[in-house]
């Protein structure tokens, strides 16, 4: 470890404290995700009804959150203040401030530096601030996130100096409620969570096969068809969730107004909302309330309700009134999200409809296009255009490489193509079924966990995840801008199974994407989770606790550390 003298200087307070910088911090503080830097300095900052919480002008809203997300615990009002001066020493205070901070940490970077006296934090932008807001939390007791008052506590902060940024810009979390419908204020709680782990993109899921879950005002059906459906269906039981109507159909929908207050939600936790509106494939709910826009006979899908399990509704491409479709709902859609991506889906899309639809042969000779591949390519190339001229990036799952990728696309990759399309300079966001996909099971021993969808996906497998493929040049690396967790929901009825499916595993996703990939440390990052877990039951998550075993037929009991293996033959346990 290293010693060194630092001086600390902000509104008149000056402070010589000693440094401390130790070989495996991150065993010290219960932080996720991991800091970038971290440096441990002598004592501790008692947060007491006497604390004030000082901020300069534009940084009042994230010091109201600070003081806002205090008070259940605490008891304490802590009135945030914008009057203070610099020749004026003030004592037992919170400082938040954007003023004279290093650019070098980017746009979601932090400086937080706590003495027995004050506390810091300083960053270029109001994210970087909140981010700081939050690492400032998770070293407090973890009781902090109760929401009820916690009698006879003391709030002692640990003294820290730490610089902080993160590795990746997209640190992102996708929920499925198009499969099972959750309720605006579920939606949130899984913002709040995100921010505690500093994760920065909401992936929403609005549009597939079972449910059109966006009101669009042009087109009524979409909601009161295509929104809803006979029963829960996935061979689950109809008690597992409460999302009926008063006629007994299932499902629900958000109104704009609902996105609207979602977004600004997100917005206020700095997390963008992506929407997702599946096309050309995942559109049977579309199409049930709108066949005339279907690849296969009107009378087919008039034949076929709505249900689980159904996945074969094609968007007709050689019908030109179909893209007047489409536009026109994304034109509704867009003006709700500031978001400069528009997730268009573009997964596993049956050719059989377009393989049987003489309109749909006729167009790919008039166009020159060898098969269905390139069909699609030809629709996601009219889609990029649109989206182009309405200043929006189009982002697509995997299968959008098919047949040809958009010029300025997106890709996410889930099966593959992620790398070939980073090394040809299209951005790519890594979400890999192998570490990223939730609706796994988290136990080999299926009698202990809840229905999944299948699969195994542990916590530790989700922290071995490497966003930046092992094979990609380093010249591309900075085409991966990150990497995201997603949660189908197909067997996940209730809300409360989404946490348990999500957390501590998001956790893992979260420092994956923001801490240096050469600090892992498995083994450290278990102990952080179990001190996480106090946090989690004071936000009212449920989640899997870290002592439930992975149901493998092994455990293991002890493990050698490289240093400790020589060239030579010795004797080790």
């Amino acid at each position: 470890m290293t010693t060194s003298i630092k001086k600390l200087w902000l509104a008149g307070l000056t402070a010589s404290v000693l440094t401390v910088t130790p070989a495996g911090a991150d065993t010290l503080l219960p932080v996720i995700p991991q800091p970038q830097k971290v440096q441990q300095l002598d004592g501790a900052f008692q947060l007491t009804t006497a604390t004030r919480i000082l901020t300069d002008r534009g940084s009042e809203a994230t010091a109201q959150f600070l003081a806002d997300r205090l008070n259940p615990a605490t008891g304490y009002r802590l009135t945030p203040e914008t009057k203070w001066f610099a020749s004026s020493p003030v004592y037992s205070a919170i400082f938040l401030t954007t003023k004279k901070a290093d650019p070098k940490l980017g746009a979601e970077g932090y400086e937080l530096t706590v003495t027995t006296n004050s506390v810091v934090i300083r960053a270029p932008t109001q994210a970087g601030l909140f981010y700081g807001v939050q690492t400032l939390l998770q070293l407090l007791p973890p009781q902090i996130f109760s929401s009820n008052r916690v009698a006879g506590a003391t709030w002692p902060v640990p003294a820290v100096d730490i610089s902080d940024s993160p590795r990746f810009p997209w640190r992102g979390f996708m929920l499925d409620v198009s499969r099972h419908f959750y309720t605006k204020s579920e939606v949130e709680k899984v913002l709040d969570a995100m921010a505690v782990y500093k994760l920065n993109t909401f992936h929403w899921h609005l549009v597939d096969d079972q449910g059109w879950r966006i009101e669009i005002k042009k087109y009524p059906k979409l909601t009161a068809i295509g929104a809803w459906r006979a029963g829960v269906g996935f061979g689950l039981e109809s008690n597992s969730t409460t999302a009926y109507g008063p006629d007994g159909r299932y499902g629900g929908y958000y109104t704009q107004d609902d996105i609207r207050e979602v977004v600004a939600y997100a917005a206020a936790r700095h997390i963008t909302v992506v929407p997702e509106i599946e096309m050309p494939g995942h559109s049977t709910a579309a199409l049930v309330a709108y066949p005339q826009y279907a690849s296969v006979t009107n009378e087919t899908l008039r034949t076929v309700p709505l249900k689980a399990g159904v996945n074969d509704g094609v968007y007709n491409p050689a019908n030109p009134e179909t893209f007047q479709f489409v536009e026109n709902i994304l034109s509704e859609v867009l003006p709700l999200f500031p978001s400069k991506y528009v997730h268009i889906g573009g997964d596993e899309v049956p050719h059989g409809p377009w393989r049987h639809n003489a309109a749909c042969q006729a167009l790919m000779k008039r166009e020159g296009l060898k098969n269905e591949d390139q069909l699609q390519s030809w629709f996601n190339l009219r889609i990029e255009k649109f989206l182009t001229a309405n200043h929006k990036t189009l982002i697509g799952w995997s299968e959008i490489t098919h047949g040809g990728l958009a010029s300025s696309a997106v890709v996410m990759d889930w099966i593959g193509g992620g790398k070939e399309a980073a090394s040809a300079g299209h951005d790519v966001v890594m979400t890999p079924t192998g570490y990223c996909y939730f609706d796994h099971y988290q136990s080999k021993d299926h009698t202990t966990e809840p229905h999944a969808i299948g699969g195994f996906l542990p916590l530790e497998q989700v922290y071995d995840f490497e966003p930046i493929p092992a094979s990609l040049p380093p010249q591309y690396a900075s085409f991966v801008l990150g990497g995201q967790a997603n949660l189908w929901t197909e067997y996940i009825a209730g809300f409360a199974h989404v946490e348990y499916m999500m957390f501590p595993r998001l956790c893992a996703l979260a420092e994956v994407t923001w801490s240096p990939k050469t600090a892992r440390d498995y083994d450290g990052f278990v102990q952080r989770v179990k001190i996480n877990e106090q946090r989690l039951d004071g936000m009212g998550v449920n989640y899997r606790k870290a002592t439930l075993g992975t149901g493998v037929d092994h455990n293991k009991i002890g493990s050698w550390k490289s240093a400790q293996i020589a060239t030579t033959d010795q004797a080790i346990e």
